[in-house]
């Protein structure tokens, strides 16, 4: 069974129902099962100025999810994507720590994410 992990963008587009219906519903059964996000990822959630509701859902959202710390290897695979690619150290971070733990990458923001070697990428807007 694949193993994905979550982009802070997919998460909001997710939690505002905006993905197409093919991926609400790929994204439905990734959320029913233990979603996997970054530290980085928890961070950006963390931070965003919303209402009460939505941040007790981006709450529960997190304590329900496997929240992938940083190591040395995530590091050192971060090092060698910023190296080999201008990239945000964040999305070099996210990157790597889908690369380390071989999980595919659910982001709608393919374009920062090209070209880096060994990363598997799903965009929901782009399922059939």
């Amino acid at each position: 069974m694949e193993q994905y992990l979550i982009d802070t963008n997919v998460i909001s587009h997710y939690f505002s129902a905006s993905l197409p219906p093919n991926g609400m519903q790929f994204m439905d059964s990734i959320f029913d099962a233990i979603p996997n996000i970054s530290i980085i990822t928890q961070i950006e959630l963390l931070s965003w100025k919303t209402n009460i509701e939505s941040e007790q859902k981006v709450e529960e959202f997190i304590t329900d999810s496997n929240v992938l710390e940083l190591s040395s290897t995530i590091v050192s695979k971060c090092v060698i994507i910023r190296r080999n690619k201008k990239i945000k150290t964040p999305d070099a971070i996210i990157a790597a720590t889908a690369i380390v733990n071989n999980y595919i990458l659910i982001t709608s923001n393919e374009i920062d994410f090209s070209n880096i070697k060994g990363l598997k990428i799903i965009n929901p807007f782009k399922l059939l």
